[in-house]
């Protein structure tokens, strides 16, 4: 699929180091540091085309990777369809602009169109103020729901 010069296709083994040049910094924009066997994990996970971990990544004429996105189809208690939640999605800080956020969401609900998924969902840090302007164009706007996280090896102690 291709947008204004950006191309959007499924990860390959062959992206693995430029991938992971994305990866990092993502998690560097995020301030968080991943175990490399983490890393190895999802790498894993988005090749195994049995894992329902999945991951596209944007590319340039050239083939150059761009930006990428990590989604997870799962089953819905109120739906027969498969949900997809957008994970991670993120554009190299020089491609910024060019519309390679949009094409990889546009891609996914494509996707989602053609396979019958009930909806493509995501969240993102209510300080993300350019990414939160391009979530609003998508979408109309934010659903409402509040998220709320419970992290079980801290669970007793937040019980109390």
């Amino acid at each position: 699929m291709m947008t204004d010069g950006v191309h959007v296709r499924p990860v390959t083994v062959a992206d693995r180091a430029d991938w992971r040049k994305l990866w990092d910094a993502y998690c560097a924009f995020y301030k968080v540091q991943v175990p490399e066997r983490v890393t190895d994990t999802l790498w894993s996970r988005i090749l195994d085309p049995g894992s329902p971990v999945k991951g596209l990544v944007a590319t340039d004429a050239d083939g150059a990777l761009l930006g990428l996105c990590h989604y997870v189809l799962h089953p819905h208690t109120w739906s027969a369809q498969l949900l997809c939640y957008l994970e991670d999605l993120f554009t190299a800080e020089p491609a910024r602009g060019r519309g390679v956020g949009r094409a990889l969401i546009d891609r996914l609900v494509t996707m989602g169109r053609d396979a019958g998924w009930g909806r493509v969902y995501w969240h993102t840090e209510e300080t993300n103020a350019t990414a939160r302007i391009l979530y609003d164009k998508v979408t109309g706007g934010h659903d409402g729901y509040v998220r709320y996280t419970v992290r079980p090896e801290a669970a007793a102690t937040a019980a109390s």
